[in-house]
């Protein structure tokens, strides 16, 4: 894992450096390019007159102490600016998540019991839809029907715009809310997650459908669900405590997956919604050229999808009696 990070912070290093793009615009804005001695001033004061090799040593050297660098655009440490929006992308993945598993896998179920059946098509379909529709299309699409036409669900942002958020504990507004007593700002809060948890989690829910209906329909075939039946269990007891925990281990790693990559990969869920995250920030980061935030994300994205995955080798292990054994 620390090689991987290594080639991972090594690699977005040098290409953010080979892009054409001039992150002094952001630095000094443009109507100061043509001033020559505020340009030499900012690139000293970032270290952009360096060669590229002794940017990467000290970035390396940074690196190694904690250090992602400081924002041009923020002008504060990145790591702080991630950790100030980390909670906020967080409670959004894991809500969405939620969504995911447990939507997805009781279409699955569903699915994989009603074998060519009505059901089962209807459940491949929205499976399909969850796969295939764009987060963006979909965020614009919700917030037309159920905020602006329906009423139904608050707009964009964590809280209404009037709203004071708690004092922060853990970063999470629902919890925060709760520990301070606030129910009221506990339930804006929740309201406010449903329609962006729900475009993320509607696509979680088409990975894991297909994936628990395919595990399922193999289990189905196998010798000891014959025997299940053949001893007479109820259907129920046959899919639920035997074949369903078995259909479940490969859904771990496509969790897993999922969870990394929501972290990162909710960027435009979380700019539609206004959700001050870090997929909001590193849309800001991209667009202002701002190479250590950029840097900063990406990490950051390299150590979610490694330590998710290496949970999921622990939870195997845990879960299957016959890798704990080996």
């Amino acid at each position: 894992m620390p090689f991987l990070l290594l080639g991972i912070a090594s690699i977005v290093f040098l290409v953010s450096r080979l892009t054409p793009a001039d992150p002094l615009v952001s630095i000094v804005g443009e109507r100061q390019l043509n001033n020559p001695e505020i340009v030499a001033a900012a690139k000293a004061r970032w270290g952009l007159d360096k060669s590229v090799g002794v940017q990467y040593l000290t970035y390396m050297k940074n690196l190694f102490k904690g250090d992602l660098g400081t924002s041009f655009t923020t002008r504060r440490p990145v790591l702080s600016d991630l950790w100030d929006r980390l909670p906020a992308t967080l409670e959004l993945t894991f809500v969405a998540l939620g969504i995911g598993i447990f939507f997805g896998v009781g279409l699955g179920v569903l699915a994989a019991r009603n074998r060519n059946k009505v059901i089962d098509h209807v459940a491949r379909f929205f499976a399909l839809l969850g796969s295939s529709l764009p987060a963006f299309w979909s965020g614009l699409l919700v917030l037309y029907v159920f905020y602006s036409r329906l009423g139904w669900l608050p707009g964009p942002g964590r809280l209404d715009p009037r709203a004071t958020e708690p004092s922060r504990i853990t970063g999470f507004l629902t919890v925060d809310s709760l520990l301070h007593g606030d129910v009221s700002t506990f339930r804006a809060a929740a309201m406010h997650l449903i329609l962006p948890a729900s475009v993320l989690g509607f696509g979680v829910v088409g990975i894991v459908s297909r994936l628990v209906r395919a595990s399922l329909l193999d289990e189905f075939a196998m010798e000891y669900v014959r025997v299940a039946r053949a001893m007479g269990l109820r259907e129920r007891t046959v899919v639920n405590s035997h074949a369903l925990r078995n259909a479940l281990l490969p859904t771990i790693t496509i969790v897993a997956f999922a969870f990394a990559f929501l972290i990162t990969g909710a960027v435009l869920t979380e700019k539609i919604f206004s959700w001050n995250g870090v997929g909001n920030y590193a849309v800001e980061a991209s667009r202002k050229l701002d190479f250590p935030a950029i840097i900063g994300v990406t990490i950051l994205g390299g150590v979610a999808f490694l330590v998710t995955n290496l949970i999921a080798d622990i939870v195997y292990a845990f879960v299957d009696p016959r890798i704990r054994l080996s």
